[in-house]
């Protein structure tokens, strides 16, 4: 899978409740992990015939004053809806971003290792510097000390995300006709909507078990979104909604206040240094003796004149079984202390194992 954020990139990791933890890590060329638990979403942007129906009819981005602490945040977001609810729009289709800037830094993985619901999917993503092609978000006003202020903008060097606003699934390959359904609901006036997610390199072969719930290609808008700056933080929510697509305002609505009424404010520690797990048994597959096989016959390939040769993937499957269930946040946040000249990303789709990765590449998109 080719990871993405709003068209980025990346060790395969992928567990199940059981006695003993079940882990499966597929080594891609970029290097990345596999985990699992549950989740739910909302309408798939990429329904039958959705490309055909041209961009929404309402985008916005509305910007609430800056709070002093998460608490706050989340009790101005859950009132902003509570209004969008008593005073809905007239458009059959659209999307909103509703955004308050936290005037402290928080951990966008603490962050979201608090948002425990189980059925919410959930996303990450990271950089060595703020994200590429990402503009600024505002984070309040500071004063210069003659009593008139200014808005201080600053770039997320973090983003995660919980539940789905809109997703976008689809098992046939990737296309021009599901990269316009996706953007619908983007637009360079509202550049802070974006869409996470990734695309399998090679849609046209079966896909295995751990990548079965991914489809050829997964992508979410998130409901609630904490961004973390330098200096600040920024928490949004979004709604889209598209008759169309047989999902209401009100639908939309009535799932968003569900999600916000359960967003934790707090965040969780997390451990940073070392798993605390063991592994009881380890199995490759193609063992060392066939994958230095294939090394040797690439290379040859390569030295050649084949023409046939296009591309080169030398993954290899390695399942461990551990002594006990791995957190992927956990995973995720020490990939983030030894990597810190790479990208981190977690993408979990519902029913799906997270698909965790530190990579040194990455891939972005702009409407």
């Amino acid at each position: 899978m080719s990871p993405s954020s709003s068209l980025y990139s990346g060790r395969l990791l992928f567990s199940r409740p059981a006695s003993k933890g079940l882990v499966r890590r597929l080594l891609a060329r970029d290097g990345s992990r596999w985990v699992r638990p549950s989740c739910s979403l909302s309408m798939n942007g990429c329904a039958a015939g959705a490309s055909d129906f041209g961009a929404v009819t309402m985008c916005e981005t509305r910007a609430l004053p800056a709070a002093s602490a998460p608490q706050e945040a989340v009790g101005q977001l859950r009132a902003a809806v509570a209004a969008l609810n008593a005073d809905p729009p007239a458009s059959s289709s659209g999307i909103i971003r509703i955004e308050v800037p936290i005037r402290q830094r928080g951990d966008a993985i603490e962050w979201l290792q608090a948002q425990r619901q189980s059925s919410l999917p959930r996303c990450f993503f990271s950089a060595r510097a703020p994200l590429p092609d990402t503009p600024a978000l505002a984070v309040g006003s500071s004063s210069n000390g003659n009593g008139s202020h200014k808005e201080q903008w600053e770039q997320p060097v973090s983003v995660a995300g919980v539940g789905s606003a809109v997703f976008f699934r689809g098992t046939d390959p990737f296309s021009l006709h599901d990269w316009r359904a996706i953007k619908r609901f983007l637009s360079r006036d509202c550049p802070m909507i974006r869409a996470y997610g990734a695309i399998r390199f090679d849609a046209s072969s079966d896909a295995s078990v751990e990548w079965e719930d991914y489809g050829a290609f997964y992508f979410v808008v998130p409901q609630v979104e904490f961004s973390e700056l330098e200096e600040g933080s920024v928490l949004a929510t979004t709604i889209a909604w598209d008759d169309s697509l047989s999902w209401t305002y009100q639908s939309a609505v009535d799932e968003l206040q569900s999600t916000l009424h359960e967003i934790s404010p707090c965040s969780v520690k997390v451990n940073r240094s070392t798993l605390q797990t063991a592994i009881v048994n380890l199995n490759h597959v193609p063992t060392k003796a066939s994958w230095d096989l294939a090394v040797t016959q690439a290379l040859r390939m390569i030295k050649g004149s084949q023409t046939e040769l296009v591309k080169v993937v030398l993954a290899r499957c390695s399942r461990y079984i551990t002594d006990t269930c791995i957190d992927p946040l956990e995973l995720l946040a020490c990939l983030k202390v030894e990597g810190q000249n790479a990208y981190q990303f977690c993408i979990q789709p519902p029913d799906a194992p997270a698909f965790v990765g530190n990579s040194s590449n990455y891939f972005t998109g702009n409407t």
